[in-house]
């Protein structure tokens, strides 16, 4: 019998519409961080976003949430773990209160002398093995971004050690800034980064240290008077994901995705210095903060204050990895 043209085009027209053939809609992830758009990490995790959607054929959608809009630095780590975002990228300052201490071996002041010495460490072996470190708290670490060098700010000028003795400073929660800040006389004050403009306008905090790109695109040069650039200690971060999450995906979405990251890290990495010298220009154009280039003597009085900080973190953070670190670097403290 044979069956009339209009019900063959019916049939393949339901059959179209069966859920084995309709559009699977995309994998979302929310990648949530804490600073502006236009910084390095902001602008890194925009184009990684991009990139995912192009590598994989628009399967994965990425929803980057800037400037604290989903959850701040204190509260992003138990958002991951728990799922309630995927991928984050915050500093490595906040991986030590989660218990994995080696990360505080890059808040250690003057261990890094640039950056080629830095990337030795994090895109060498050693990086590598403290990214594997977080497995066990349900998190898997894909990669580090680079932001810059951090200088001391206040709202007051700095010019040696002394000036900051008994002044409150903002640090992120980290034990070594907090015997960072003590080394040099000051008073550590933990404070998410989302309430530092607020608390230097008030003066609850008298000053802090960023990078030029965290200063000028946060607007604290509105509320401090001086920055001196001492670039005492580094400011990075781990792109991390949910474990089970990232584990969960396609095999071909996760090597597409790890290509994107790959992409994004070096954009990030490639245009850190450049954003730190754009916010550098602006804050010095905005003539409201005084920008002091400190001298080599005075920088070598800052740099023997602080590397001892080194010798009294060993307990904390591991001898064994800051020898690792002096050796994959060439730092040599004694020669101070």
């Amino acid at each position: 019998m044979k069956i009339p043209a209009l019900l063959v085009g019916l049939a393949l027209s339901l059959g179209a519409l069966t859920p084995a053939t309709a559009a699977e809609p995309p994998i979302v992830i929310k990648f949530s961080h804490v600073v502006a758009a236009d910084t390095p990490k902001g602008k890194a995790a925009d184009f990684f976003a991009k990139r995912a959607a192009e590598l994989t054929g628009d399967k994965v959608k990425v929803e980057v949430y800037h400037n604290s809009a989903l959850y701040k630095d204190k509260e992003e780590l138990e958002a991951l773990q728990i799922g309630a975002v995927q991928m984050l990228a915050p500093s490595l300052a906040k991986f030590g209160p989660l218990g994995v201490k080696d990360f505080e071996a890059f808040d250690l002041p003057y261990i890094f002398g640039d950056y080629k010495a830095l990337h030795t460490v994090t895109q060498g072996p050693i990086g590598a093995a403290i990214l594997k470190k977080l497995e066990p708290k349900g998190i898997v670490g894909l990669a580090f971004w680079d932001n810059g060098f951090k200088s001391f700010s206040a709202r007051f000028p700095i010019k040696a050690p002394a000036d900051m003795k008994g002044k409150k400073f903002r640090i992120q929660s980290s034990k070594v800034l907090e015997e960072q800040m003590r080394a040099l006389g000051a008073l550590p004050q933990v404070m998410a980064f989302s309430e530092v403009y607020q608390a230097l306008d008030t003066g609850v905090v008298d000053g802090t240290e960023n990078p030029p790109s965290n200063m000028y695109t946060q607007k604290m040069y509105e509320v401090q008077s001086n920055m001196t650039m001492t670039q005492h200690g580094y400011l990075g971060y781990a792109v991390i994901a949910n474990k089970k999450f990232w584990d969960g995906l396609p095999a071909d979405v996760r090597g597409q995705l790890e290509q994107a990251m790959k992409d994004a890290t070096e954009l990030a990495n490639r245009i850190a210095q450049e954003e730190n010298d754009k916010g550098l220009a602006g804050i010095r154009d905005s003539g409201k903060t005084t920008v002091y280039v400190p001298t080599d003597e005075e920088r070598l009085v800052f740099k023997k204050q602080l590397v001892p900080v080194h010798k009294t973190m060993e307990s904390r953070v591991g001898k064994e990895l800051i020898q690792s670190i002096y050796q994959a670097t060439g730092f040599k403290p004694d020669s101070l």
